[in-house]
C-alpha cells in the first residue's frame, strides 16, 4: 500500500485530535471510522494527519516528548480493551526495544521530578547505569503501564489502518524535521544532538525572518551532531523512519530543506535573525535510509526559502514535493505554486496546517492586488474559495490535498495554527463528520470529474 503516488489522487487533511466526539482531543475511535466512510463516500483515497506523537503543553504535535511513541490521548475512552494478554504485550515491547523503555523511564522520571531532564540530579541527566537501575526499579509499576499505553495506542492505530485499507483509502503522516529538547529522544540519545556536558543547547534552531514572522522563529530545538549520527550509521533516523513506515503509507518529511542545510542561531540571540545556515548530510542520509529501509515513500515539504541545491536533493532522490494554492498569487506567472507551473510529482494544497483557512485568508489576509491576481487568474469566479478548491484538484499534480477547514469552506475561527505564537493552536475540533450526503456527492463528482476517483 505504499505507493500513494501511483495513480491520481485526492485526500483530506485533518488530525486524529480534529475529529468529533466526546472529551476533547478527538481519538482514534467510531469517529474515525466513520471519517474514513466520508472519505471513501466522497471519492477521497488519502488520509493526511498531522504527526501522532504526544503534544506538548501548548497541544504541538511538533514538540513532543517522543518522535516514536503515539498520543496516548488518542485512546479511545469507550475501548474497554486493556492490553490484550501478556505475550501480545511482550511481544510489542520486545519489537519496539530501541525506544520504548528509554521513552518510559523518561516518562516516568519526568513525572517524578516535574523538570525538563537536564534539570535532573546529575546521575539521572547523565544515564549513570547505577542511577537507571534504581530508577527502573522504583518506577516499575509506572513503566508497565506507559508500556500497555503505548500497546493499546499501536492496537487502536493498526485497527484503524486495517479499516482504511479495506476502503481503499491510504495513510499519510507527518515527520518533524527537529525533535524537543525535553524529550526522551535528546536524553536517550543525547551524543547525536548539539548538547554540551551540562546537558546544555550549544544552538538554537528556526527560520530566519520570513511570510509568518519578521524576526524569524525560534524554535528551542537541539541541533543535530550529523558527524556523530553518520559515525552510528544513521540509526537513528533509521529507526525512527522504520516506525513511521509501520504506522503510514506515505511519510511527509517536514522542514526537508534541513538536509541540506538549517538555520543556525546562537543561544543568546534574541530572535532567529541573527542566524545563518549550517549544512546537513544532504544525500548521505536519503541514501542511509534507503539502504536500510528501500524505496522512500517521502514527500519533501519543500516550502519557504528553497535554493537551487535544495531542489537538486529532492529529484536526485525523487521526492514528490509540495505546492499551496494560497502561495500562488501577488507575483509573476513564473510562480511555481501557480497551477500551470505544477508538475505530476508534486502534492498540492490548497493551504497546510500552517496557513489559514480559504475563506480566512481570502477575506482577512489578502491585499487587493493578490485578490485581483486570483480573481483574473480563476477568471472571474464569484466565490474565488470554492474555484480554488477546483483548482486543486484539476492540478496535474498527482495527489491533490484539503484540509477539512478548507473542505468545507469554514472561515478564519477553525484555523488550525498561527506560526510563531504559543497559545490557541491546535485545538479546532470538527462539529461532525458530513453525513447527509451532498456534500460527499458533490466531492465525488469533482474527483471523478478530474480523474482523481481510484477504482476499489
Amino acid at each position: 500500500m505504499r505507493q500513494a503516488l501511483d495513480v491520481r489522487r485526492s485526500g483530506v487533511l485533518l488530525h486524529p485530535t480534529s475529529l468529533p466526539g466526546p472529551g476533547a482531543p478527538g481519538h482514534l475511535g467510531a469517529e474515525a471510522v466513520r471519517f474514513c466512510d466520508f472519505l471513501c463516500a466522497a471519492g477521497f483515497s488519502v488520509w493526511q494527519t498531522l504527526p501522532l506523537n504526544p503534544r506538548d503543553e501548548t497541544g504541538s504535535p511538533y514538540r513532543s516528548a517522543s518522535v516514536f511513541a503515539i498520543d496516548p490521548t488518542l485512546i479511545d475512552p469507550a475501548d474497554a480493551c486493556a492490553a490484550g494478554d501478556p505475550a501480545h504485550l511482550s511481544s510489542f515491547v520486545a519489537a519496539q526495544h530501541y525506544w520504548l523503555p528509554d521513552y518510559a523511564l523518561y516518562m516516568a522520571l519526568r513525572q517524578e521530578h516535574r523538570r525538563p531532564w537536564y534539570e535532573w540530579p546529575p546521575g539521572l541527566r547523565n544515564r549513570e547505569p547505577r542511577a537507571l537501575e534504581a530508577a527502573g526499579k522504583r518506577h516499575a509499576e509506572r513503566i508497565h503501564a506507559i508500556y500497555r499505553r503505548q500497546y493499546r495506542c499501536h492496537r487502536a492505530w493498526s485497527q484503524l489502518l486495517e479499516q482504511a485499507h479495506q476502503r481503499g483509502i491510504r495513510l499519510f503522516g507527518d515527520l518533524a524535521f527537529f525533535v524537543a529538547y525535553d524529550s526522551a529522544d535528546v536524553w536517550a540519545q543525547r551524543p547525536l544532538f548539539q548538547i554540551d556536558g551540562q546537558g546544555r543547547m550549544t544552538a538554537n534552531t528556526g527560520v530566519p525572518p520570513d511570510y509568518f514572522s519578521a524576526g524569524g522563529q525560534l524554535w528551542g530545538m537541539p541541533h543535530y551532531d550529523w558527524t556523530a549520527m553518520r559515525a552510528n550509521g544513521w540509526q537513528w533516523w533509521i529507526e525512527r523512519l522504520r516506525r513511521q513506515l509501520a504506522l503510514f503509507d506515505l511519510v511527509r518529511l517536514d522542514h526537508f530543506r534541513g538536509l541540506v542545510a538549517a538555520w543556525q542561531v546562537p543561544m543568546d540571540s534574541p530572535d532567529a535573525a541573527t542566524g545563518q545556515w549550517a549544512p546537513g548530510p544532504g544525500a548521505a542520509l536519503l541514501a542511509g535510509l534507503a539502504a536500510a529501509l528501500g524505496p522512500l515513500p517521502l514527500v519533501a515539504e519543500d516550502l519557504g526559502q528553497i535554493t537551487a541545491d535544495v531542489d537538486q536533493l529532492r529529484h536526485r532522490a525523487g521526492l514528490a514535493g509540495m505546492r499551496v494554492m494560497q502561495f500562488a498569487f501577488g507575483g509573476g506567472a513564473d510562480n511555481v505554486h501557480l497551477s500551470h507551473n505544477h508538475v505530476p510529482q508534486t502534492v498540492v494544497y490548497s493551504g497546510t496546517h500552517d496557513n489559514n483557512t480559504l475563506v480566512g485568508w481570502w477575506t482577512e489576509d489578502c491585499s487587493d492586488a493578490v485578490q485581483q491576481h486570483a480573481r483574473d487568474y480563476l477568471g472571474g469566479p464569484a466565490d474565488v474559495p470554492a474555484a480554488l478548491r477546483r483548482e486543486v484538484l484539476a492540478s496535474v499534480a498527482q495527489l491533490a490535498v484539503l484540509p477539512m477547514q478548507d473542505l468545507l469552506g469554514l472561515g478564519a475561527g477553525a484555523r488550525m495554527n498561527r506560526p510563531g505564537t504559543a497559545v490557541g493552536n491546535w485545538s479546532w475540533r470538527l462539529d461532525r463528520v458530513p453525513d447527509d450526503g451532498h456534500t460527499s456527492a458533490e466531492y465525488r463528482s469533482l474527483n471523478q470529474l478530474y480523474g482523481r476517483l481510484v477504482p476499489g
